[in-house]
């Protein structure tokens, strides 16, 4: 399952995502708001997205103005890696080296089509285990001891 939320900012595109993810890819979403284009706090719902990535083992896609704000915002929850993408290259070594669990992006710094292109490439990405597993490892350790 994929998990979706966005601001105001991020609204357009994650309506664009959430068609794209059902016709075009054929996979699962489920949306967690904001539901209009009305002002909005954008740690509400990249909050309620990452509950969701940890409580299902699922993947998230969180969007505002930049991405910078609900970046920040999952990477503060113990269990996420989010990764702010703005080219495929690196959604695809956030999942391929980071396993990274949810996608930022910036609804007014990309692209439609662009971020239809990130998204397929970090879905479609695995993540690779063997010495990147370690340093996941030490990533979560981080989580425990400061």
């Amino acid at each position: 399952m994929i998990y979706i939320g966005s601001d105001h900012a991020g609204y357009d595109l994650k309506i664009e995502l959430i068609n794209f993810i059902k016709n075009d890819l054929k996979m699962n979403v489920e949306d967690l708001g904001c539901n209009s284009k009305e002002s909005v706090d954008y740690p509400d719902y990249a909050k309620e997205v990452c509950k969701k990535v940890i409580d299902n083992d699922g993947l998230g896609i969180i969007i505002c103005n930049t991405g910078i704000g609900v970046s920040i915002t999952a990477n503060k929850i113990k269990g996420i890696r989010s990764a702010l993408c703005s080219e495929e290259y690196s959604a695809s070594m956030a999942r391929r080296h980071n396993n990274a669990n949810v996608l930022a992006l910036g609804g007014n710094v990309i692209g439609k089509e662009l971020a239809k292109s990130i998204l397929t490439v970090f879905l479609n990405s695995k993540f690779e285990g063997g010495r990147h597993q370690r340093r996941i490892d030490k990533i979560a350790s981080l989580e425990k001891n400061i």
